[in-house]
């Protein structure tokens, strides 16, 4: 059991994104959150979490530890909503928000077989692009992508989603392969809701303004633009990937990646989250993680 200690403390850390957080929704103190990390962090000899007075961040090993406990925690749910579904069944109304063209790639069929297996469960699933407030709209969870905004809300990490700068054969053979990002000014660069894209030096992550003829807010529209030769683009892994194995697409300027972004189920704090958004939150952890993990 001693291999249990600080798990469960260093998960709701991370989701909380802070020790107060995390210590409140535990119900114990901070100085029992913040030893309980430090005993764990003395056993494994590794270093989980950056702390600041400001704010708390996951290092390296910490966002690869997490991942593998937050499937243990999950586990653990798991088989105790097992038994707990024998003698309860999930009933009620929950509202969903998730991004349009991932949610309708993702969240949908996962809403699809989660209702398969609550027949008695009432969902409603608004697909946008627009970050609805949860408290005025009546939202139960939403799923957001890629970097948060600091607010009162809690948020767990789903999946990840990989950034990838791509561009067609016929396109690259006529303008040439950039070989850093700077070559990009040479480029033509489609662009969505922002015309900065992001990149690593290995060393930090930074953002690089870029140009180009064509901004669409649509990235499956850019991906054709992309596919039919009219320049670069940056997109998810889960908008490209088809295409970099079919050939359709050549990945470049691989070595400045950055790191991947979280995939993230946002909901506001209570003190006892409600059994079905505890279970959907789980459900889509499961499955998200299964399709597209760190």
């Amino acid at each position: 059991m001693s291999q249990w200690i600080g798990i469960t403390e260093f998960v709701q850390v991370v989701q909380s994104q802070s020790f107060t957080g995390a210590a409140r929704r535990l119900g114990i103190s901070v100085v029992n959150v913040s030893r309980r990390i430090a005993a764990l962090e003395d056993r494994l000899g590794v270093k989980l979490l950056n702390r600041t007075t400001r704010k708390v961040s996951v290092t390296e090993a910490g966002s690869l530890f997490y991942d593998h406990c937050q499937q243990l925690v999950d586990g653990l749910e798991v088989a105790e909503q097992a038994v707990t579904a024998i003698q309860h069944t999930l009933k009620g109304k929950l509202h969903i928000t998730a991004p349009a063209t991932y949610g309708d790639a993702y969240i949908a069929p996962l809403i699809n077989q989660f209702l398969q297996t609550y027949p008695e469960l009432q969902i409603t699933l608004t697909l946008t692009n627009r970050q609805l407030d949860l408290l005025d709209a009546g939202i139960d969870v939403a799923v957001r992508l890629g970097q948060l905004k600091d607010s009162s809300l809690v948020a767990r990490r789903l999946a990840s989603r990989q950034m990838h700068v791509c561009a067609s054969a016929s396109y690259l053979n006529q303008y040439g392969i950039p070989q850093t990002p700077g070559d990009l000014v040479k480029h033509q660069c489609l662009l969505g809701s922002t015309d900065q894209w992001r990149f690593s030096d290995k060393q930090k992550s930074y953002r690089l303004p870029v140009s180009g003829r064509l901004r669409c807010n649509s990235g499956l529209a850019l991906l054709q633009s992309a596919k039919t030769g009219l320049g670069l683009v940056q997109l998810p892994d889960y908008y490209v990937k088809a295409d970099l194995q079919a050939g359709r697409l050549q990945e470049v300027l691989i070595n400045y990646r950055d790191a991947p972004e979280g995939i993230w189920a946002v909901f506001t704090e209570h003190k006892k989250m409600s059994r079905k958004v505890r279970l959907l939150i789980t459900f889509l952890h499961q499955h998200l993680h299964a399709s597209h993990p760190v």
